[in-house]
């Protein structure tokens, strides 16, 4: 889920770096990076935690440069409290390269033994971006044609990565003395568009980002998309290059983007964030209205902030009045991605707090972006019974997360998830709810699409379906023992 830019610009690129990582902060908590390129020299800060508590006035001082990137982390490959973890990497040949990964690789355990038994390389971490950075620097090793690199040979190692890796990637790179390198994967699973602005000379300066977010508040216009399977080269003096490096390209973007995972004010893919939640509610107000009588309901109330717009759809939908139940304290980080049963557990009342004028003696309908473990729903359920509700029904704008995700969300284990294997009345008691609704899968896909040019979507969480065709009972087996959540 993590979340990356980079940056070329005309004047140093360090403060907007940073400045785009605190936008890109609810990706990741975990740690964060920040590395520029000063000509052939590289400038590296990582540190633990969120970005406005990590860096001090040294790490910005020493990250001198025109051209740079970034990263927020959350952990799903790797261990989240070990340092050899936290991005950027870096390898010093060919040319140098450092480098950021939102995603998750599928074919870890072959390109390991690949890297070290065939291109003789050594890795330092269990990290899977430091696998996609050494294909990479290996495929540009040996795909270089003449003394001097050309967007053409970056190019063709791309592709050529692209034969070798599988899962899931959007990432952005350094090439010493060169410029900046984007890409992403062949199904366009993670996200990542491209922004343009002119400097004070009318000069071209350059922005690649997980969200768009990024590029309207640094005043960039959105170009468009990368495209799946695409690469992009800006020159340090900011030249654009691009070219299409997959064979049989597809755009199967991850539903969980538009769930949970990206911010409101973004676009992705053409599809506007805080729009296709707000169709979640009606086609989810729907389904109430359906599988319960709505006139058993007093308030609709979301779990802030995801579940804001699609309670305010579903209230005007059913025709029940919305409030505001809990006050969230935007000092604590998302639950979601908090490594470990007991920190999320534990953080949920630090994050939420219930007003008890609201609750009391109401029938309220709680609606949340999604539940995936449990932990937080039950939590949930339980303050606002504490807090004098009469009946509590949730809503989840998701379907039932039944399936491990495997493309970049920390779903590893269907043991953690609280959906698998149990029957919706089974869920409502686990947690604790009177009553449970879900979104049907058909009808998340048509809320989400409705308008765009996107056709299909990764739902494999939802329906078991892996877009990719790579994953296998075997590696989802293999996953579960050797991943600790």
């Amino acid at each position: 889920m993590c979340g990356i830019v980079g940056h070329v610009s005309t004047s140093p690129v360090n403060q907007q770096i940073y400045d785009s990582l605190l936008l890109l902060q609810h990706r990741g908590q975990d740690s964060s990076g920040i590395a520029t390129a000063d000509g052939d020299t590289f400038h590296i800060a990582k540190v633990k935690g969120q970005v406005r508590e990590g860096y001090r006035t040294r790490d910005m001082r020493n990250l001198l440069g025109n051209v740079g990137l970034g990263h927020v982390r959350y952990a799903t490959a790797g261990s989240a409290k070990s340092d050899d973890e936290v991005q950027p990497f870096y390898v010093n040949a060919p040319y140098g390269i450092v480098l950021v990964h939102n995603g998750n690789l599928t074919n870890t355990r072959e390109l390991r033994k690949e890297l070290f038994n065939v291109d003789r390389r050594h890795l330092n971490s269990s990290s899977d971006t430091e696998l996609l950075l050494n294909v990479l620097a290996n495929e540009l090793q040996h795909g270089i044609n003449g003394d001097d690199l050309t967007p053409d040979d970056l190019f063709d190692s791309i592709s050529r990565l692209h034969d070798r890796v599988e899962g899931s990637y959007a990432s952005v790179a350094l090439i010493s003395g060169y410029g900046l390198l984007a890409f992403r994967d062949p199904f366009g699973i993670r996200p990542l568009v491209l922004g343009r602005r002119d400097d004070e000379h009318g000069r071209d300066e350059w922005v690649v980002a997980s969200e768009s977010l990024v590029l309207e508040s640094g005043g960039y216009d959105l170009v468009r998309d990368v495209e799946p399977g695409e690469a992009i080269f800006i020159s340090m003096g900011g030249e654009l290059f691009s070219r299409q490096c997959a064979v049989n390209p597809r755009l199967v973007p991850c539903s969980f983007e538009y769930v949970y995972l990206a911010r409101p004010d973004s676009v992705m893919n053409g599809i506007s964030i805080y729009e296709s939640r707000l169709r979640m509610g009606k086609t989810l107000a729907a389904n109430v209205e359906r599988s319960i009588s709505a006139g058993d309901i007093d308030v609709v109330m979301p779990i802030p902030d995801s579940g804001r717009p699609t309670a305010m759809e579903m209230a005007k939908t059913l025709g029940i009045d919305y409030r505001e139940g809990f006050y969230k304290n935007r000092y604590v980080g998302r639950t979601f991605i908090m490594p470990g049963q007991k920190v999320r557990k534990k953080s949920v009342r630090q994050k939420l707090n219930a007003l008890p004028t609201e609750f009391r003696g109401k029938n309220v309908l709680l609606v949340d972006d999604s539940i995936v473990r449990g932990t937080t729903s039950k939590e949930i359920v339980e303050m606002a019974r504490q807090a004098g509700a009469n009946s509590v029904t949730f809503a989840s704008a998701a379907p039932p997360v039944r399936y491990p995700h495997v493309y970049g969300i920390n779903m590893p284990s269907r043991g953690e998830l609280v959906a698998s294997g149990r029957s919706i009345e089974e869920i409502a008691s686990v947690i604790s709810a009177d009553r449970l609704v879900y979104q049907e899968v058909s009808d998340l896909f048509t809320a989400i699409t409705e308008g765009s040019n996107v056709k299909e979507l990764d739902m494999s969480c939802f329906d078991g379906t892996y877009v990719t065709g790579t994953v296998t009972p075997e590696y989802l087996a293999w996953l579960e023992l050797n991943t600790k959540s």
